[in-house]
């Protein structure tokens, strides 16, 4: 069975395509099969215009068209559609998504922040952890971070905060922001015992891969720490040429990694485990458990 996953965030839209296969002790596996990723940037105009200029629409139709043609491609016939920060806060989003579905035929929905984090943890990273921690799932996007944290196996909390790459990029957060998010973290986190932090989202997908670490190996933070001063003194071409970065990505990890380390140092945590997963993965869980609801 092939699903497929497409997330139109503030940076970028990515198309998940994974096929699913069914273990002998019949639960789903889900294979990757392909990830595009396309640096839209939506963010560029929302955050600073309030909504989504004629040009940068034409870009999202484009894109997905192209998408539909690899679904077409690839055979899948099973399709979930989601936009996130860029497309909560723009003035034409409707419009321009109204204008997507003619031209495309492809529905895409408009989630809010907490729906946001409840399909990442859709992909259920926890379950192969001890169940002795307290887990912070953390989510960092070009628009938004979403937070999600559980403690012996129980949902605490789902949380979203505009703090994002762009915005930060863009001189677009507070200080007043970030003092909202810092209290947030203490209060809710505190009293429960040992926190470990889930990453997710492509900067700090890059930073792990850098990193050279083993898969399932936690990042410090002091590793994290070593990487945003890192960053930080070199000029965007030296990230790009150094680090073998993409333009779209130079520009916005060091504001990735600082949302990081501050909520890892809010909610006391030492580590980080990147499982390499985000919201078109936990959107292709829910879109598995949709289907198989239909057959039964």
């Amino acid at each position: 069975m092939k699903l497929a996953a497409i997330d139109i965030g503030s940076n970028a839209a990515r198309l998940l395509i994974n096929d699913v296969i069914h273990l002998p002790n019949g639960k789903p596996d889900f294979v990757k099969v392909t990830l595009v990723r396309v640096p839209l940037r939506l963010g560029f105009d929302v955050f600073e215009k309030g909504f989504i200029d004629t040009e940068r629409a034409e870009m999202l139709y484009k894109t997905i068209e192209s998408y539909k043609l690899l679904m077409d491609v690839y055979g899948v016939h099973h399709l979930k559609a989601a936009a996130t920060s860029a497309m909560r806060d723009a003035t034409n989003a409707k419009e321009i998504l109204t204008q997507v579905k003619d031209k495309t035929g492809i529905e895409i929905k408009v989630i809010t922040g907490e729906e946001e984090a409840s399909y990442i943890y859709e992909n259920h990273i926890a379950e192969n952890l001890t169940s002795e921690e307290s887990y912070l799932y953390i989510d960092v996007g070009g628009g938004s971070t979403e937070l999600t944290f559980f403690s012996d196996g129980k949902l605490i909390f789902k949380e979203s905060f505009n703090i994002g790459t762009i915005r930060l990029l863009k001189n677009q957060v507070h200080e007043k922001t970030w003092d909202e998010i810092k209290e947030f973290i203490k209060q809710k986190t505190k009293g429960y015992h040992h926190v470990t932090c889930i990453g997710s989202g492509g900067n700090i997908n890059k930073v792990f891969s850098l990193s050279k670490r083993k898969e399932g190996k936690p990042l410090s933070l002091d590793l994290l720490r070593s990487y945003y001063k890192e960053f930080n003194s070199l000029t965007l071409s030296q990230r790009m040429s150094l680090y073998k970065l993409r333009e779209d990505r130079a520009d916005v990890i060091s504001h990735a990694l600082i949302i990081y380390i501050n909520v890892m140092r809010w909610a006391d945590a030492e580590e980080i485990f990147v499982p390499k997963i985000g919201l078109a993965d936990g959107l292709t869980h829910l879109l598995y458990d949709e289907v198989m609801a239909k057959q039964k």
